[in-house]
C-alpha cells in the first residue's frame, strides 16, 4: 500500500491532478464558511432535515454561507434532464446517439437549467429561514442580494465540481459532498467526546458495529459483479480450406452500477417536502398553514420517511442503471465484433438476455443499498439519536467515493505503465 502511495506521487501527471483536486476542495471549504449578510446562524434549529441539508451542502448550510444550497439545484437539474431522456425521444437521441457533441449540449442545458432552480430554491430557503428567525426583517433589495449571492455560490460550486470531474479521478459532486463530510468529522468527534456518558457505552458500541457493517456492505455491493462469458468466432485458412476457432473473454456486470448517485438523488428529493411544509407553516393563510402542518407531521413519521427514502433509493438505482447501461448497444457492438453469449442468439435475444440479467442483479443491489440507507435511520429511532440517520448516509458516501477514487487512480497507474512500456 505504501509503495503504491509513493508510486502515485512519483508520477507528475497523477500527482498534479490530486493536488489540483485538493486545492479545489480547499477553496470549496473556504466558501462554505463565508456567511451571507444579515443572517444569524446560531438561531438555526436542529432537525434531521436541516442536518441532511447541511450534509449535502458540504457544511455550507449550518453556517448560512454563500453556498448554503450546495449543489442541490444542479443535482435537481440533472435528475430532471435524465428523466427527460426516458420520456422525450429528442433528448434521448442527444444524450445517447450524438456522441461527445450531444453529451456537451446535454450538459450545457443542465447548467442553464440550474440557474432558475437555484433562484427558486434560494428564495424558498430564505423564506424558510425567516420563519425560523435566522434571517430578520429585511428589505426587498436585501432579499434580492441574498438570492443573487446564494445563486452565484451554487453556480460557483457547479463549476468547481466540473473541474474535478474533468481530471477523471472521481465525480465532482460526490467529491465535494465527501469533503464536507470529512471536514465535519473533527467537530463530531469533539462533540461525542464532550457528551460521552459511560451509561451509553452499549449505544456507542452499537453505532460502531453499525458503521463497520455499513462499510462492509457498501464494499461488498460495489465490488460484486456478474461475469457473462463472451465468445468471438474467428476463421483461419490453411491451403485451400478453412477451419474455425474461437476466442473467449467475459462481460462483467456490476451489482450496483449507479454507485452513490442513488443516495444523493434520493436524499435531495426526500428533504424538499419537509422544507416546503416548514415554509407553508409560516404563511398567514390558515389553509396553507394546515397543509404545511400535515406535510410536516407526515414526514416526521419515521416509518413513512424511511419507507419513502428506501423506495427512492431503489427507484433511482434502477433509473440510473438504465441511463448508463444500454443492453441494445452492447448487443449491437458484440454482433459487429463477431461476439456472442454462449447459448444465446445474437440480436434481440441477446438484448433480452442482458436486460433480464441486469434487472435481477440490480434488484439485489438496490434492495441491499436501500436497506443500508435506512438501517441507521431505524437505529436513530431506537436510540433517540437522529444524528445516526445522517451518519449512515455519510458512511455510504464516504466509502463509495473512496472506492471510486482508488479505482480511478489504479486505472491511471495502469495507463501510465502501459504508455511507459510502449
Amino acid at each position: 500500500m505504501l509503495s503504491k502511495f509513493a508510486n502515485v506521487f512519483s508520477i507528475p501527471d497523477i500527482r498534479n491532478k490530486i493536488l489540483f483536486i485538493f486545492a479545489i476542495l480547499v477553496v470549496f471549504r473556504l466558501a462554505a464558511n463565508i456567511p451571507l449578510p444579515n443572517v444569524d446562524p446560531s438561531a438555526l434549529g436542529d432537525s434531521a432535515a436541516f442536518g441532511i441539508l447541511n450534509l449535502f451542502s458540504g457544511g455550507g448550510f449550518s453556517a448560512i454561507s454563500i453556498v448554503l444550497l450546495g449543489l442541490g439545484p444542479y443535482i435537481t437539474a440533472s435528475i430532471i434532464m435524465q428523466l427527460l431522456t426516458m420520456i422525450v425521444p429528442s433528448v434521448e437521441r442527444m444524450y445517447k446517439e450524438e456522441g461527445e457533441a450531444g453529451r456537451q449540449k446535454f450538459n450545457t442545458i443542465t447548467r442553464v437549467f440550474t440557474v432558475p432552480l437555484a433562484v427558486l430554491q434560494t428564495f424558498a430557503m430564505i423564506a424558510l429561514l425567516r420563519s425560523q428567525g435566522v434571517v430578520g426583517d429585511v428589505s426587498p433589495f436585501t432579499i434580492v442580494v441574498l438570492v443573487t449571492v446564494a445563486t452565484a455560490g451554487t453556480i460557483f460550486l457547479m463549476w468547481l465540481g466540473e473541474l474535478i470531474t474533468e481530471k477523471k479521478l472521481g465525480n465532482g459532486v460526490s467529491m465535494m459532498i465527501f469533503a464536507g463530510i470529512v471536514a465535519g468529522l473533527p467537530s463530531l468527534v469533539s462533540q461525542l467526546w464532550s457528551t460521552f456518558n459511560s451509561q451509553d457505552i452499549l449505544t456507542y458500541i452499537g453505532y460502531i458495529a453499525l458503521t463497520i457493517a455499513t462499510i462492509v456492505g457498501v464494499v461488498f455491493v460495489s465490488e460484486g459483479q456478474r461475469i457473462i462469458p463472451i465468445s468471438y468466432a474467428r476463421r483461419t485458412r490453411s491451403g485451400g480450406g478453412g477451419s474455425g476457432s474461437s476466442a473467449r473473454t467475459h462481460l462483467p456486470i456490476k451489482v450496483n452500477q449507479a454507485g452513490v448517485i442513488p443516495i444523493i438523488f434520493a436524499v435531495s428529493l426526500v428533504t424538499f417536502p419537509t422544507l416546503i411544509g416548514g415554509l407553508m407553516q409560516g404563511s398567514s393563510n390558515a389553509r396553507v398553514v394546515e397543509i404545511g402542518n400535515t406535510v410536516a407531521a407526515l414526514f416526521a413519521n419515521s416509518f413513512f420517511y424511511g419507507a419513502l427514502y428506501f423506495g427512492l433509493v431503489v427507484l433511482f438505482t434502477y433509473f440510473y442503471t438504465a441511463v448508463i447501461f444500454d443492453p441494445e448497444k452492447i448487443a449491437t457492438n458484440l454482433q459487429k465484433q463477431g461476439g456472442y453469449i454462449d447459448g444465446v442468439r445474437p440480436g434481440q435475444e441477446t438484448v433480452d438476455y442482458l436486460g433480464r440479467i441486469v434487472s435481477r442483479i440490480t434488484l439485489a443491489g438496490a434492495i441491499f443499498l436501500g436497506l443500508i440507507a435506512v438501517l441507521p435511520l431505524l437505529a436513530g429511532v431506537l436510540t433517540g439519536n437522529e444524528s445516526l440517520a445522517i451518519g449512515g448516509t455519510s458512511v455510504l458516501i464516504v466509502v463509495s467515493v473512496v472506492i471510486e477514487l482508488v479505482k480511478q487512480i489504479d486505472a491511471q497507474l495502469v495507463m501510465h505503465n502501459y504508455e511507459k512500456i510502449g
